[in-house]
């Protein structure tokens, strides 16, 4: 108990950190005490020197952005956490087994049908809807005798993407707007750029609430990882209806946040990972860290895609690509390497 406060309390002060951090940096730097007084100058009786652009860079165009970030960054996070826990494969991840690639086409299509533009909440419904068909198509076409094997899960999650990825492409085709056009085209790639509080409110309370629920699947997939489905059934877990709940759950989360950040890669493939070397594999620790390492994770990465440029902004996605990309390959290298020796 007391590993799991402190290494809980240890993610907490890293995201509160990253996020002031996030707060002063940018194409205008803003001092620290300026950002202390633009987030605490609500409170009666303090009165802080802030000016009103200083205020308005902080609060109106970082925070939001900053806020929407953590939320993005946990969510994927903690859903590939579950993910791997469920199928006990250490590959599993939300973008890599083509559940993203479903939200983004349900997203693409809400937008050039216009469905988005009148009714902005059909935006979220159909990245949900399109990525909860997307879990379930892969987790049939991978299972085969009560087991998803990671070589099967890969190829399911790659040609459902490489199928959805089409799908969206003839979609982009079909855009009159150049405006809407070029819009989608950047958002396909990952980023926040343009992202406010109307943004953040559309997707907290899905994004919370579904993560707070996988919250409560710890106890189950911490049976299932110790004693294999088999083990896990005859101590009382309902196999099909946790995998249900899972898939419904991690792609409300997955979908959600998608529909306002694009398509982010290896965020949850790779903090897990990182976030299991320090707290262990307790899902009961895992799932909470993996949601505070995430977050941490995305409002640095944010960060670096607005400033590390100073011409342009850089997509998000390719900052976390860049990040992903050779752990990916090393954990391939490991898991061909691991079943060598076996």
């Amino acid at each position: 108990m007391k590993r799991r406060a402190r290494t809980l309390g240890v993610l907490v002060v890293v995201l509160a950190l990253s996020v002031f951090a996030a707060l002063l940096s940018g194409s205008v730097s803003v001092p620290a005490r300026a950002v202390a007084a633009a987030l605490i100058e609500p409170v009666p009786g303090v009165d802080f020197e802030v000016t009103p652009s200083q205020r308005a860079i902080v609060v109106h165009l970082r925070l939001p952005r900053v806020l929407l970030a953590a939320v993005v960054g946990g969510s994927l996070a903690l859903s590939g956490a579950v993910l791997q826990g469920l199928f006990r494969n250490p590959m599993a991840d939300p973008g890599i087994i083509g559940i993203s690639s479903g939200a983004a086409f349900g997203a693409v299509f809400a937008v050039t049908s216009g469905l988005a533009l009148t009714r902005p909440w059909t935006l979220p419904l159909c990245a949900f809807v399109v990525a909860t068909a997307t879990t379930f198509a892969i987790y049939r076409l991978a299972t085969r005798g009560g087991r998803t094997p990671l070589a099967a899960l890969l190829l399911a999650g790659l040609a459902l993407s490489a199928l959805l990825s089409a799908l969206t492409s003839f979609l982009l085709g079909l855009a009159q707007n150049l405006l809407i056009l070029r819009e989608l085209i950047f958002w396909l790639l990952g980023g926040l750029d343009g992202r406010g509080w109307p943004h953040l409110r559309l997707v907290a309370l899905p994004a919370l609430a579904g993560s707070a629920a996988l919250f409560l699947f710890a106890r189950d997939l911490n049976l299932l990882a110790a004693s294999g489905e088999e083990g896990a059934r005859s101590l009382g877990v309902e196999l099909q209806r946790l995998k249900r709940w899972l898939l419904v759950v991690t792609a409300l989360v997955t979908g959600a946040v998608v529909s306002v950040s694009g398509t982010i890669g290896f965020v949850g493939l790779l903090v897990p990972h990182a976030v299991r070397l320090v707290a262990g594999p307790d899902h009961r620790v895992l799932l909470p860290a993996s949601f505070l390492g995430g977050a941490s994770f995305l409002v640095l990465a944010d960060l670096l895609a607005r400033t590390l440029s100073p011409r342009e902004e850089l997509r998000l996605g390719v900052v976390t690509a860049a990040v992903g990309v050779p752990f990916f390959l090393f954990l391939l290298q490991r898991h061909r390497a691991y079943a060598e020796a076996v």
